[in-house]
């Protein structure tokens, strides 16, 4: 009976999206005998979907806005380096729930080789935990245990490519002709010089070039991110339906996000950029069907690091959803930006490109991750505005390395091209605040200032569209890990500034009052707190305002009758935000700031 049961669920769910899952596959593989097996993989993980999960997928089917709540707050790490192993991390939940975590982004973990594994992103097993992390049932055991400390687990699910040691590749580079169709495999450089000439490198400096030469296979590979990563070829169908049920297994291991790598590069065609293409839209499309007909508690959130305009069409339409969230990787940036220079105007124009958006648009905010900070900003802005782009971007890279007369930060560069005068920055958020400078050097006015640009930034960001983000270790102040250098295995990457061990005794701190690790805690309670009012509901009203002072950025929020301002001075001075009414919002005429101050507002 169950078993019925089962089928009755699946057939009920696949029954109205069929005829469009079948047309967007026909558009992408034609009549190919794939569709079958695609069909047959997720009746498969359907029957495979364990109870309790299939429980959260009614549920979820019922309140299908959950991720877009209030009180949504999240945090993302390595198992590694904040506990060890899973089962470690499963030890320390309870400081998880102490912060009221309700969302939990851990960084790759599945089998990956090592060293070279750019930090979990080069994928050997998308069926396997890493035997270095744990196991697939530590893996399932953790999701319980989150779930019923209302937290949901989200994993990277990294389609666009694989590591050059996955099995596939292996089978590749032993000579199998079907496995070097599931990559983009030429003998000679023709077609290789064709995509050069138009498709942009991600890595000019690291890893220049789009194609990597293999000895073995006596081949050139596609390799957009490092040599040892291979782009996957998706016109090919066997590789999307191998990739699907890989992600419906790890759905069936109780992760409920996952964040889509890349997904902009993930199909490739000669004569474009390979950015942003129809087919990816097609592919995401169906990820989406796929989900709410196997494992409707799933959502997907998009790694689209690209302009407003391009943003859009990753959340598809109400109608033909896509992707159920983004990371505001624009807005990040452009925090940083007003950060330095102490001008909101960068931040106010994209935060009003984003909120022009359909409703159906959402986004995770954060200040800092795993990555680094690339200067993506709105060069046509920026031009109006009478910025130079270029001598900006120099000027915002060399500023958080601490390089400009008058910095107070403390970073490292990424990527430095000096053909394209392009940069990253890499560091801590407390480091990039100026606060590790500040210890250094004891200087107590600089530690104050520091401490405040550093809850300024964080209750910015969670005041945006959209629900916050923490990067482990901004609860406590953690410092930049400049030990990495000493490792040969990491010092070759930058972005390890920033992924180093979590400090447990720094954390032991967290309720010692006047402690660095306690100020920055209680700030983020208080960030939380400023969430649960009831402007900060899925539907409220969220815009900026004019606050007649470039260094300061001002937000409403509105839900019913209720209005809510928040005000942030970026600038290093005194300043008066001067704000106008309107009918239906009235606001105080004028809010005074001290440098680097923010202060909420129920009007």
């Amino acid at each position: 009976m169950a078993a019925k049961h089962i089928d009755t669920v699946f057939a009920e769910r696949l029954a109205p999206r069929r005829a469009e899952l079948e047309e967007l596959f026909h558009s992408l593989y034609g009549d190919s005998p794939e569709l079958a097996h695609f069909e047959r993989v997720m009746a498969k993980a359907h029957a495979d979907r364990p109870a309790d999960l299939k429980r959260l997928d009614v549920a979820r089917e019922q309140d299908p806005q959950w991720y877009r709540r209030g009180d949504m707050f999240g945090m993302t790490m390595y198992t590694d380096l904040f506990a060890g192993k899973l089962t470690d991390l499963a030890k320390h939940i309870d400081y998880l729930k102490e912060q009221h975590l309700t969302y939990l982004h851990l960084m790759p973990l599945l089998t990956m080789p090592h060293p070279d594994n750019d930090g979990g992103y080069a994928i050997e097993d998308f069926d396997t935990v890493d035997p270095s992390i744990g196991t697939n049932q530590d893996l399932a055991d953790l999701t319980a245990k989150l779930r019923k400390a209302g937290i949901s687990l989200c994993l990277d699910f990294v389609m666009n490519h694989t590591a050059s040691t996955h099995r596939w590749a292996k089978a590749a580079q032993a000579g199998d002709p079907e496995y070097q169709d599931y990559y983009f495999c030429y003998d000679d450089r023709t077609i290789p010089d064709q995509y050069d000439a138009v498709v942009p490198q991600v890595f000019p400096t690291a890893a220049p070039g789009n194609f990597t030469w293999n000895e073995r296979m006596g081949k050139w590979v596609m390799t957009q991110f490092y040599p040892f990563q291979w782009d996957l070829n998706y016109r090919n169908p066997k590789v999307f339906v191998a990739m699907m049920s890989s992600l419906l297994h790890l759905a069936n291991l109780g992760v409920e996000v996952f964040r889509i790598d890349a997904v902009p590069y993930i199909w490739k065609q000669l004569g474009t950029n390979c950015r942003n293409l129809p087919q990816v839209h097609t592919i995401v499309r169906m990820m989406r069907i796929m989900s709410e007909i196997v494992c409707p508690a799933v959502v997907f959130k998009g790694e689209v690091v690209m302009a407003p305009k391009e943003l859009a069409a990753y959340f598809g339409t109400p109608e033909k959803p896509e992707c159920h969230m983004l990371y505001n990787v624009s807005v990040m940036v452009n925090l940083w930006s007003a950060l330095a220079n102490g001008d909101t105007r960068l931040l106010k124009t994209q935060i009003d490109k984003l909120d022009a958006l359909s409703d159906n648009c959402w986004f995770v905010n954060y200040l800092r991750c795993h990555d680094d900070i690339g200067w993506g900003l709105d060069e046509d802005v920026e031009r109006q505005l009478g910025i130079d782009p270029l001598k900006h971007k120099e000027f915002l890279y060399h500023f958080y390395e601490g390089m400009v007369p008058g910095s107070w930060s403390m970073g490292e560069l990424y990527n430095y091209d000096p053909a394209s005068g392009d940069a990253r920055s890499c560091g801590t958020t407390a480091s990039l605040c100026g606060i590790e400078r500040a210890v250094i050097t004891h200087d107590r006015p600089l530690y104050e200032r520091s401490i405040q640009r550093d809850l300024l930034m964080h209750h910015a960001m969670g005041f945006l569209r959209g629900f916050p983000m923490l990067n482990c270790g901004d609860e406590i102040g953690q410092l930049n890990g400049w030990d990495y250098k000493e490792d040969p295995d990491r010092v070759a990457d930058s972005r390890n500034l920033h992924r180093s061990k979590f400090s447990w005794k720094n954390a032991a701190k967290r309720d010692v009052p006047g402690t660095l690790p306690n100020r920055l805690w209680e700030g983020m309670a208080d960030v939380r707190q400023m969430r649960s009012d009831p402007c900060f509901a899925p539907d409220a009203w969220v815009t900026t305002w004019d606050a007649h002072d470039d260094g300061v950025l001002a937000m409403v929020r509105q839900a019913g009758r209720r209005t809510l301002l928040g005000v942030f001075n970026f600038a290093n001075r005194d300043a008066t935000a001067t704000l106008d009414s309107i009918e239906g919002v009235s606001l105080p005429r004028t809010v005074a700031l001290k440098p680097y101050e923010w202060k909420i507002e129920v009007c």
